[in-house]
């Protein structure tokens, strides 16, 4: 009977009634915020192949956070430079459209409540005017009429 002794099936190598150990999630061990196992599951149900790897959801989830966390990054100081402490759908439309990368990433996507970026094409700004000359010697040069009255 010895095979009676040795530890229950499924247990995990421990005998039948020892302590369990703290589960450790994949998201800690790979140092994440972002969900690595919620990722995994998705990657399957989503068919999106018929098999997936075990590093395929954790290097997923990095990519994901990475990118999270350069969105907000860049929005929290667009709504600094606007005096607000809250970001705002116009704060994350101006990070994304001012930074080339992730307005060449979002090009197709509309944000909602975003607004657009402040832009005026140059050709409906006002002309701007010469160097500004003396005001009496141009006068007299544009109207020989008065300089003679004047005399």
């Amino acid at each position: 009977m010895e095979g009676a002794a040795k530890s229950k099936k499924g247990a995990g190598g421990r005998k039948a009634g020892g302590p369990r150990k703290k589960a450790v999630t994949r998201s800690v061990k790979a140092g994440l915020q972002f969900p690595v196992g919620r990722i995994g599951r998705f990657l399957k149900k989503g068919r999106y192949a018929q098999r997936v790897g075990s590093g395929a959801p954790v290097y997923l989830a990095a990519v994901l956070e990475y990118l999270a966390a350069e969105v907000l990054e860049l929005a929290g100081n667009a709504s600094r430079d606007n005096k607000k402490t809250r970001i705002i759908p116009r704060h994350l439309l101006l990070a994304i459209r001012n930074d080339e990368e992730l307005g060449k990433l979002l090009g197709g996507v509309t944000i909602a409540h975003g607004g657009v970026l402040p832009n005026i094409n140059p050709i409906l700004l006002p002309k701007k005017t010469a160097a500004k000359e003396p005001s009496t010697p141009s006068k007299a040069a544009k109207s020989p009429k008065k300089a003679k009255k004047a005399e």
